[in-house]
């Protein structure tokens, strides 16, 4: 019993970084500075690490240095900036695509890097959470613009792997320690490239500010934290399939929040996701 609670408990915490993600492409159309997808996603993870890894005075050492270099890239740098990109292209509904293939793709990785071979039942789950996506973006507003399309792939591609190999290696430090690690990586990644292709911003407003404030203290430090504590605890299977609450939750905030329309289709689509992720943990205590 104690052990089903624990479980439970470490599924609700995990999602709450996919939850969080999933208000991101509001937050970036509605309180973000435009054109400069990739200095937002910089900004959005490069304050919050240096603050963290200043204040914890810890450094990595050895392997380690090439290790946070590869997931810093993976997990922020190049997913952030593809997350940006697919999410000042596209409505949000169709940008939380990223959330679709994540679970197959992690399943492929984690199956090649960790011998884990996914189940049946596992693989129905990833196939039925990929349809029930599909199934949200058709909406009649919904435009699907091939960079963005390819821009939530290559970033759903780039964090199902980071995910995998974050369970492969095993930080040897604290959550905290390690998680400001990549943030800090993967925003200096990130901000050489988006000043030199994008500029600084023009003017940064008061209602900017407050949107950075909640994407880096919310939608990234905790957000990666709680991720990356749910990897430790869960398998990074079952991780990824927490991360199809992303494009339901995006979805709900639209037609909430931003007029967009919500059809019985897409209803139809949040009811098979929900299902898809319940089923994709069920597979994991069978496995």
């Amino acid at each position: 019993m104690k052990a089903s609670a624990s479980r439970f408990s470490d599924i609700l915490l995990t999602a709450i970084a996919p939850i969080s993600w999933g208000t991101t492409y509001a937050v970036a159309t509605e309180l973000l500075p435009p054109d400069h997808p990739l200095l937002v996603a910089s900004m959005r993870s490069l304050p919050i690490g240096l603050l963290l890894t200043l204040g914890l005075r810890k450094l990595p050492k050895g392997v380690w240095w090439w290790r946070m270099l590869i997931l810093g890239g993976l997990n922020i740098g190049v997913f952030q900036a593809l997350l940006f990109i697919a999410a000042y292209r596209l409505p949000g509904g169709v940008a939380a695509t990223t959330g679709a293939v994540q679970p197959l793709l992690v399943g492929f990785f984690a199956w090649s890097l960790l011998g884990n071979k996914p189940s049946w039942l596992s693989a129905v789950a990833a196939i039925a959470g990929f349809i029930g996506v599909a199934l949200l973006v058709l909406s009649p507003e919904a435009q699907l613009d091939p960079i963005g399309i390819m821009a939530a792939l290559m970033g759903a591609g780039a964090m199902g792997l980071g995910t995998v190999l974050v369970k492969k290696w095993h930080p040897p430090v604290s959550l905290i320690v390690f998680t400001a690690w990549q943030l800090t990586i993967g925003g200096l990644m990130l901000l050489p490239v988006a000043l030199i292709t994008e500029g600084p911003f023009v003017e940064i407003t008061r209602t900017n500010l407050w949107g950075f404030i909640y994407l880096g203290l919310i939608g990234t430090a905790l957000a990666y934290a709680l991720w990356f504590r749910g990897i430790d605890k869960l398998t990074a299977t079952a991780a990824s399939y927490l991360g199809l609450l992303s494009p339901v939750v995006a979805t709900l905030i639209g037609y909430f929040f931003l007029q967009e329309t919500l059809s019985t289709i897409q209803i139809s689509g949040i009811a098979i996701v929900l299902i898809s992720v319940l089923i994709g943990q069920q597979s994991q205590i069978k496995n």
